[in-house]
């Protein structure tokens, strides 16, 4: 039997961070920069105001306070975006708004809350220091600084920063494609009459879901019968382009298990069993003529789910440019104590608060009323057998809850 770890391992193996590819700098959210950002300008781009108020020579009014102003005429207005280059005379003031550029000869600005606000003329209670309220070229950032590294991953933030820097593409890593594809003959689709032995098909509602949690693209969704004809077509021409497939179901030891039997005889993909608890069954290969990236998870659902968050999430980490390994697991504290499964990683469907974690439910593999309420899975070692209140356990967060680790 393989350790969950090696398993992990093994998965990890078949892929690579995807080729980089320019984008504009406006559709990057998400993504992982292949290549630095350099600044192409500087940050402010040029000596400007930091305030609504009055730009000044500091000298002309020493001594100014609210009992004795220096009264000074006021020589034009400067707005921001106004691209004439202003010179300010000695013994004059001009007006101007927060962002806009400073005139030549000026060297700090009096808030308009410290003066009487004169339009023609203005009294002026502060005896500003050099420098005052003025945001000086490049103080921010230089031309030719490296403002956003090879690996980070691009938000809202990091976006704006681009742009300023007069970057109007960035190099990343693209957004990986998923295959999603579940099966078996009794799976039929949300809304359908149900018959006598037949199940909704949760899974790949969830793995789709799963995939777009995750910050990846949905390649496309596909549900397949138990036909090895069907898998075979699949395979041969495998939908939307993927760089990665994934499969719920038909990998166990049952006679039908039709996914396990074609991809054995396709030869690219190795079955085994897993130490962990639920989701022993699993599988990883290559698939179809592209010897695309493939990993095949069990079919009850709750397996899948958990399966999904230790193996296929660290993959698509790595094929965006991330680290598998930063995966926002966190320790928290055992509120109630619950059974393990001695030999095996126990996978528990957790509630954490605070800090501290209690199992949402009915840990079996096909309990599914208690999976929308967990928050996180606990992963209680192979050789714990129990695990008792106050014990520190390692977890995982779930995609989609408040300690989502997507992308």
């Amino acid at each position: 039997m393989r350790s969950l770890a090696d398993h992990r391992a093994a998965v990890l193996d078949l892929v690579a961070p995807l080729p980089p590819r320019a984008v504009a700098v406006g559709e990057a959210l998400g993504l992982v920069l292949a290549e630095p950002v350099t600044a192409a300008v500087d940050l402010p781009g040029f000596d400007n105001s930091a305030m609504d108020g009055y730009a000044v020579r500091a000298d002309e009014l020493e001594g100014a306070d609210p009992d004795q102003p220096v009264v000074l005429p006021v020589e034009a207005d400067i707005a921001a975006g106004d691209t004439t280059r202003h010179v300010l005379a000695p013994g004059h003031a001009m007006r101007i708004m927060t962002g806009a550029p400073m005139p030549e000869g000026a060297d700090a600005v009096v808030p308009v809350e410290l003066s009487d606000g004169g339009a023609e003329q203005v009294a002026l209670h502060l005896a500003p220091e050099p420098g005052r309220s003025v945001r000086r070229q490049g103080e921010d950032v230089r031309t030719g600084d490296v403002v956003l590294p090879v690996g980070t991953r691009l938000g809202p933030g990091h976006l704006a920063l681009a742009a300023a820097v007069n970057a109007a593409e960035v190099v990343v890593h693209p957004r990986p494609r998923v295959l999603v594809v579940s099966t078996g003959d009794e799976l039929v689709p949300p809304g359908s009459q149900v018959e006598h032995g037949q199940i909704i098909d949760s899974n790949l509602v969830m793995l789709r879901a799963l995939v777009e949690a995750a910050g990846a693209d949905v390649a496309d969704a596909v549900h397949l019968r138990d036909d090895a004809d069907a898998v075979r077509a699949l395979l041969r021409d495998l939908p939307g382009g993927p760089d990665l497939v994934v499969t719920s179901g038909g990998v166990s030891m049952g006679v039908y298990d039709t996914v396990k039997e074609v991809l054995v005889e396709d030869g690219g993909v190795e079955f085994v069993k897993v130490a962990m608890r639920p989701g022993m069954p699993q599988g990883c290969g290559v698939v179809g003529p592209s010897r695309t990236p493939a990993v095949t998870l069990p079919g009850n659902p709750v397996s899948s789910l958990a399966s999904f968050h230790v193996f296929v999430l660290p993959a698509l980490r790595r094929l965006a440019g991330l680290d598998p390994d930063t995966d926002g697991a966190f320790e928290a504290v055992a509120d109630t104590a619950w059974g393990a499964a001695a030999g095996k990683v126990e996978l528990t469907r957790v509630i954490e608060e605070e800090g501290r974690v209690r199992p949402s439910g009915g840990q079996g593999s096909h309990v599914l009323g208690a999976l929308a309420g967990a928050t996180a899975l606990a992963l209680v070692p192979a050789d714990v057998a129990r695990v008792e209140p106050g014990d520190r356990v390692r977890c995982i967060p779930l995609l989609g809850k408040d300690r989502d680790r997507g992308l």
